[in-house]
């Protein structure tokens, strides 16, 4: 019983990942008008599930056991309720930021009330301040990282395409190097990462996939139309095709760190219940545990995620074609790099991040500064929020059961 219940619970923190998350993957491609909602939708459902099975790993191992010492924790019963608790809370917290249209992280939700859990079950000796703190700093890095790559983007796009004599023919030649370059990143990793192989192996892989990447979006985009009237909405069009694949690889690396959020605590639960020991250190997801997180995260988005794609595709700064190419191209490299080293930072900041750097390499005046301002007193209200509601169930069941 308590098992089928954990995985409703975690089946409705899918859910608020996709009404929530999964905007970060799409709001700049459907606020640029590059995808329609449904498509997004179902593209996003699709790479989400993807980068999860290729990347989740390591992330989810380090909010399986890598928050709160487990083993410190005797009584198995304890870490069921806990984890059980931890998603609830992080839940409703994502849920009613949803209903108010602000992205918060689900990542820093399913932390708070992992650590709130352990505080009562153990006391603060159970949780791991040393790596919460690089998992800390990591989160403040990532949006700047994720900024920095987003205006520099930007603005090699505008020195080398939109400055020059004829963008358009300038349009053909930029983008293949980008386009490359994200398929030689997700090949090089996943070979050397998930595959386990050499690194010269990996660097080959990649290599190879940076060149047929090379090769195909450059006879693709010479075969596009040179009779525009205006060169500069002619880039913005060729952009628009690009910029599904940007945001489909947003959506890759958002599975890789974020999918974790929902079916780690699950597998420690289904884990524990299955053998009654406390030593994660092997945790494995079982698959049907995968198809529950996608289509929890599928139903989220066709049916909220339009909310928060428009607060990030829209109101912080105004977005074309070529901004929202550079803040997609600058939240995946930022997002999946940190899945690779296990750090389970937030997508949701590091897109607002890149959305504020293109504003920046625009002028600070376009950027909304107030709605920054929101953003960021839900982002500091979170992990406190989920960390107390998590405790608060906690002993609520433990009393209860």
């Amino acid at each position: 019983m308590i098992t089928l219940f954990t995985i409703l619970v975690g089946m409705f923190m899918a859910f608020t990942i996709g009404a929530n998350d999964v905007a970060n993957g799409m709001a700049t491609a459907v606020g640029a008008k590059a995808i329609t909602p449904k498509q997004a939708a179902f593209l996003a459902s699709f790479l989400e599930f993807l980068g999860a099975v290729m990347f989740g790993a390591t992330v989810t191992k380090t909010i399986a056991n890598g928050i709160v010492s487990i083993e410190h924790i005797t009584n198995p019963n304890h870490i069921i309720y806990g984890a059980l608790s931890a998603l609830l809370a992080a839940a409703i917290w994502v849920m009613v930021a949803t209903v108010f249209a602000m992205p918060v992280s689900t990542t820093h939700s399913i932390i708070g009330g992992m650590i709130g859990f352990g505080l009562v079950s153990g006391g603060v000796k159970v949780v791991y301040w040393s790596k919460l703190g690089k998992i800390v700093l990591s989160w403040i890095i990532s949006p700047i990282v994720g900024g920095l790559l987003a205006f520099i983007a930007f603005k090699i796009i505008v020195l080398t395409i939109l400055h020059r004599p004829s963008p358009l023919k300038a349009a053909k030649k930029v983008p293949p190097f980008l386009i490359g370059f994200t398929f030689f990143l997700i090949s090089f990793l996943f070979s050397l990462k998930t595959l386990k192989k050499p690194y010269n192996v990996s660097l080959l892989a990649g290599s190879v996939f940076f060149v047929v990447a090379f090769i195909l979006s450059s006879l693709l985009l010479r075969k596009m139309t040179n009779n525009k009237d205006n060169e500069y909405d002619a880039v913005e069009g060729i952009f628009r095709r690009i910029q599904v694949m940007t945001s489909a690889y947003v959506c890759f690396a958002h599975g890789a760190n974020d999918v974790a959020n929902a079916v780690g605590p699950i597998a420690l639960i289904v884990m524990i219940r299955q053998s009654g020991t406390t030593n994660v250190g092997a945790i494995e997801i079982p698959k049907y545990i995968l198809f529950i997180g996608g289509l929890g995260i599928a139903l989220g988005v066709l049916l909220y995620g339009y909310k928060v794609m428009e607060t990030i595709g829209h109101n912080i700064t105004e977005l074309n074609n070529t901004r929202g190419f550079s803040v997609d191209f600058g939240t995946a490299t930022t997002v999946l790099l940190s899945s690779i080293f296990g750090f389970p930072v937030s997508t949701t900041h590091t897109v607002v991040g890149a959305v504020t750097g293109v504003g920046l390499a625009r002028g600070i005046e376009v950027v909304n500064v107030d709605i920054l301002k929101d953003i960021l007193i839900s982002w500091f209200i979170t992990i406190p929020f989920s960390a107390s509601v998590s405790a608060l169930l906690f002993l609520i069941l433990t009393r209860l059961f």
